[in-house]
């Protein structure tokens, strides 16, 4: 039986790399590709795949955020972090939400394809270049303070944070400008922060964003 996988990535010219990998394995097959977080929800929805293998870092929507939606939608769907970016927030932001493995992308194409047999399999998988970095770490009780937003606060201020006005929020997100004000004003107060600059640098210490590209 064929397992079948989705591919979220912003850069085209790593999915064209991940799929000419992965389909050179009998009964892996690549079923869709998706530029960010928001296209992947949608074809996630569409598609069920059973497994996704998912950047961390995008725009409009990150991994993070994306794979807690998508695993709240399909349990069953089996995600696979693919980043550059070893930082224990980064790593313990996707197993929170869900994720069944985390990769690093400079991990060799016979580990991508292990990670992938193992999380069919109901298993989690982390890679080794980072296991003996963070694992410890994770599987310790962390006394990092929680974010304290909900989704919705967390995507609106990953989308402050990368230079979007209330009304390009508001018709990404389907909402009125003014409701796009009063999540900013909320997100503000519960974090106590003021300006613009405090809440960039939030959102990238919190993994929300990287704004590296």
């Amino acid at each position: 039986m064929d397992i079948e996988i989705i591919l979220v990535d912003d850069h085209t010219i790593l999915r064209d790399g991940l799929r000419n990998v992965i389909e050179k394995v009998a009964h892996l097959v690549v079923i869709g590709e998706a530029n960010n977080g928001r296209e992947a929800l949608k074809l996630c929805a569409e598609l069920k795949p059973d497994i996704v293998i998912m950047d961390v870092a995008m725009p409009d929507l990150n991994g993070i955020e994306a794979t807690r939606q998508i695993v709240q939608a399909n349990p069953e769907c089996k995600v696979i972090a693919l980043s550059m970016h070893s930082d224990k927030t980064f790593v313990k932001g996707m197993l929170k939400a869900g994720a069944y493995g985390y990769m690093l992308k400079d991990a060799d194409s016979g580990e991508l394809i292990k990670a992938i047999k193992t999380v069919s399999s109901n298993k989690k998988y982390i890679c080794s270049k980072i296991s003996g970095i963070v694992l410890n770490e994770l599987l310790n009780n962390s006394q990092d303070k929680e974010i304290g937003l909900s989704q919705r606060e967390k995507e609106i201020l990953q989308l402050i944070a990368e230079g979007k006005s209330s009304k390009e929020i508001g018709e990404m997100l389907f909402l009125s400008s003014k409701t796009v004000d009063t999540h900013r004003k909320n997100i503000m107060d519960k974090l106590e922060l003021r300006t613009l600059p405090e809440l960039t640098k939030y959102a990238i210490r919190s993994g929300l964003t990287t704004i590296d590209d």
